[in-house]
């Protein structure tokens, strides 16, 4: 199943990262193959206690199993390590994803960049929730990158095989590799592209769960922010230390007549973590610096 891109000769795998999701499978892998016939696909197993991996072999398609669950982003690190093709296509294995739309990404690919994107319509997340907290994450990674990013999580995605291996070990193992690889792309100065795509209804229960899977996908956002430009992450911190001690010198000054060790010691932070991330800046163009030689 080492298939081809018919216009260019390149050799494509499609990597679906499944947990418990053999009915979504029963129904897309021949989707998959009705589209794209030749194509390598791929379904890593992530510890399913359902017939996840029997119905993916009877499908056709190439399957490689966890032990145990290690998480959806462990999921789509196995499955790009084993995939054979030049371009790799992650999908969701829950039918949200449309084959029919793969065409499109790769298309962008041929246009010159490195990793296309399926960008979700609003009106098709999956809650209104969803739809507004992903609206605050796309605004802050953007303003992180000086990039738009119209959808930082989406799961549907196109990218060249080598470019994408890079940033493999930068990849979390649960549900927001997704943002890690975008903000890597952008950071190396890989070209994005992003296609609009108007996402499915789910087959089964989502493993996600908001609050929680919420408050870490933040966290990720500003780990991710400090490899990607420290300095917009620190640089904030720092003027607000040092405005806030500007502004409690003015106030004792005018109540007290002098300096206070608060406003002092407000003054010295602002200072360190200024330093901080400038530092942090140095180091990021370092590791960026060597993997451009490399």
């Amino acid at each position: 199943m080492n298939g081809t891109l018919s216009d260019n000769g390149r050799t494509l795998s499609i990597i679906l990262p499944a947990k418990n999701e053999a009915h979504g499978l029963r129904a897309l892998i021949p989707q998959l193959r009705e589209h794209l016939p030749e194509a390598e696909v791929i379904v890593v197993n992530d510890g399913s206690t359902d017939a996840t991996a029997e119905v993916a072999r009877d499908c056709g398609a190439r399957v490689h199993s966890h032990p145990y669950s290690m998480g959806n982003g462990a999921a789509v690190k196995s499955g790009a390590r084993i995939a054979r093709g030049q371009i790799l296509v992650f999908m969701d294995a829950d039918g949200q994803h449309n084959p029919a739309d793969i065409p499109r990404l790769l298309a962008k690919l041929d246009e010159g960049y490195d990793m296309a994107v399926g960008a979700r319509s609003s009106g098709t997340q999956a809650s209104t929730h969803r739809a507004v907290a992903n609206s605050v994450y796309n605004k802050l990674a953007s303003w992180m990158v000086n990039q738009k990013i119209d959808d930082l999580s989406s799961g549907f995605r196109a990218a060249r095989a080598h470019k994408f291996r890079e940033f493999l070990h930068m990849l979390p193992n649960g549900f927001s590799y997704p943002t890690t690889i975008t903000m890597a792309f952008f950071r190396a100065g890989y070209p994005v592209a992003y296609v609009p795509i108007n996402a499915r209804q789910r087959i089964g229960t989502s493993h996600i769960r908001l609050v929680r899977d919420g408050v870490r996908f933040l966290i990720i956002i500003f780990r991710v922010g400090t490899l990607y430009s420290p300095l917009k992450v620190f640089l904030p911190f720092s003027l607000l230390f040092f405005l806030t001690g500007i502004g409690y010198y003015i106030y004792t000054y005018a109540t007290e007549g002098r300096f206070t060790n608060m406003s002092a010691l407000l003054f010295t932070t602002s200072v360190v973590v200024g330093l901080i991330g400038l530092v942090s800046e140095q180091i990021t163009n370092l590791l960026y610096a060597q993997k451009t030689k490399g």
